[in-house]
């Protein structure tokens, strides 16, 4: 690893920490300049597509979740940390299906689970426009759904 500063290829690594299931932050020490700075190494996974509703296919994208997610729990009180383990729980089930190429309403009902976990508000927003609610209807079988397991 190169030193960001003058560019010597002597580096020591002084700590290391998980980030989380496929990353690692570590610490480095220039033996040069003696300067440290931060690198971060994860896994490369193989991509995975989405099968879009009209069949179109795209590279998944975990800040297109992240940004729905974050359009429903708008004005809630749900940390970003929080936000962030649930997408890590989205994309584990992604992976876990073993699917090179998955579904996008697969995708929606893994958001969809988790936001009922995590804020039942924000699960009726983003299910409202997930399913296209077309009335008053629509709303009352989602809340009566959660309030009647």
């Amino acid at each position: 690893m190169n030193c960001p500063y003058c560019n010597t290829p002597e580096t020591k690594v002084t700590d290391s920490r998980d980030t989380g299931k496929y990353s690692i932050r570590r610490r480095r020490e220039c033996l040069s300049c003696q300067r440290r700075f931060t690198t971060y190494e994860s896994i490369e996974m193989e991509p995975i597509f989405v099968i879009k509703k009209d069949g179109r296919k795209q590279k998944y994208d975990r800040t297109k979740i992240k940004t729905g997610m974050q359009k429903a729990l708008e004005k809630r009180p749900v940390t970003t940390e929080q936000v962030e383990e649930a997408l890590d729980h989205i994309e584990e089930k992604i992976r876990k299906t073993g699917l090179e190429e998955i579904p996008s309403t697969m995708i929606g009902e893994f958001v969809m689970d988790c936001l009922k976990d995590l804020d039942q508000v924000a699960y009726i927003r983003f299910a409202s426009v997930y399913r296209s609610f077309t009335d008053i209807t629509h709303f009352e079988k989602e809340v009566q759904s959660l309030t009647n397991p």
